[in-house]
C-alpha cells in the first residue's frame, strides 16, 4: 500500500514547495483584529498583506485546529487508499499533536488494515519545513513507511534552529521577553538571539548589541553546530517576517563561510508562526548536532 506525507502550513514552505515535494497539509487558523482565516498559503490573504496589518497595529493570535479537522483531512488520505505519516508543530509550542493523535484512535475502527503515524516534529516555521523536505527525499528514495517513521523519532533534533529579531514588541506581548527589558533592549539596541531546545521550545540563549552583530551570531552558531562545521553541505533555510533584507545579509554570509552548502533558501515566517513574532525576525536552520538549552 502506498503512503503519502502529510504535515500543516507551520512548515512556512512556500507553495510551490509544498507541490514539489508532494506534501499534503492542514491549514492552520490565525486570527486578525478578531477575524478568524485559515492558512490557505496566500489565497486569502498575501503575506505581505498581513505583515502590513501588523505594522498598522493589528491584534493577532492563533486558534488550534480540532479534532474534527484532523479526522477529515486523514479520512481522505485513507480514503484514497494510502497510509499517512503525519508530522506536527512542535509540541513544546503547540497542541496539535494531541488533536492529531486523538484523531487518529478515533480512525482506527473505520480503516483497521491502514496506518497512520504521527511524528512530533519538535521543530517549527521553515525548520519544520526542511525537517519534511528530507523526510520527502527519502520517501522518494524507496524508504518504507515504518523505516521512515523510525528515522524520524531518532532523528528529528538534528534540525537546528536560531532565531533573532530586531523588533521586541511581539516577544513582550508573548511573554517571552519582559516589558522592562524589552524597553532597555530597545533604547540600547539589544537583539535577543535564540534558539529551538530539545524540547522544542523557544528559549533566549543569549542577547546581543545591534542588528549587524547578532546576524553574524546566527551564522556563527551554524559553524558552532552545523555537522561538519565550515564544510557543511547539507541544506540551509532562512524565514523572516517582513524583512527580507536582512534575511539576504545572512545567506550571503552563509555563502562566503559555508562552501559546500548544497541549498540556501529564503521562506516567510509564515500566519501561524508571524502571529507571535511579529515583523522583525530572521531565523535559520540547517542540521546539526546536539541542540542548545538556556543557560
Amino acid at each position: 500500500m502506498s503512503y503519502v506525507l502529510s504535515t500543516c502550513t507551520a512548515c512556512d514552505l512556500s507553495k510551490d514547495f509544498y507541490e514539489r515535494y508532494d506534501l499534503k497539509h492542514l491549514g492552520l487558523h490565525y486570527v486578525v483584529n478578531g477575524k478568524s482565516y485559515t492558512d490557505d498559503l496566500g489565497a486569502t490573504m498575501t503575506i505581505d498583506q498581513f505583515y502590513q496589518k501588523i505594522k498598522e497595529g493589528a491584534d493577532t493570535s492563533t486558534s488550534q485546529v480540532s479534532v474534527g479537522e484532523y479526522l477529515d483531512h486523514f479520512r481522505k488520505l485513507l480514503s484514497e487508499g494510502h497510509d499517512i505519516l503525519h508530522t506536527c508543530l512542535s509540541s513544546g509550542i503547540s497542541g496539535t499533536v494531541q488533536s492529531a493523535k486523538s484523531a487518529v484512535e478515533m480512525l482506527k475502527p473505520e480503516f483497521p488494515d491502514q496506518k497512520i503515524y504521527i511524528v512530533d516534529s519538535l521543530c517549527a516555521s521553515s525548520g519544520f519545513g526542511l525537517f519534511n523536505v528530507i523526510l520527502a527525499e527519502k520517501r522518494d528514495a524507496g524508504e518504507d513507511i515504518e523505516s521512515l517513521y523510525n528515522w524520524a523519532m531518532e532523528h528529528r533534533e538534528d534540525v537546528q534552529h536560531w532565531f533573532c529579531s530586531t523588533d521586541l514588541k511581539y516577544y513582550i506581548k508573548g511573554g517571552r521577553i519582559s516589558k522592562v527589558k524589552g524597553i532597555i533592549g530597545g533604547i540600547f539596541d539589544i537583539c535577543p538571539l535564540m534558539c529551538v531546545n530539545p524540547k522544542g521550545e523557544l528559549k533566549i540563549i543569549t542577547k546581543v548589541r545591534t542588528k549587524k552583530k547578532v546576524l553574524a551570531a546566527l551564522v556563527d552558531k551554524m559553524e558552532q553546530h552545523a555537522f561538519e562545521g565550515n564544510k557543511y553541505s547539507g541544506k540551509c533555510y532562512i524565514s523572516h517576517s517582513a524583512c527580507l533584507e536582512d534575511a539576504q545579509t545572512v545567506r550571503n554570509l552563509i555563502l562566503e563561510r559555508f562552501r559546500n552548502v548544497k541549498e540556501v533558501s529564503i521562506f516567510d515566517i509564515g500566519t501561524t508562526i508571524g502571529c507571535h513574532t511579529g515583523t522583525g525576525t530572521i531565523a535559520l536552520f540547517f542540521l546539526g548536532d546536539e541542540r542548545e538549552d538556556e543557560r
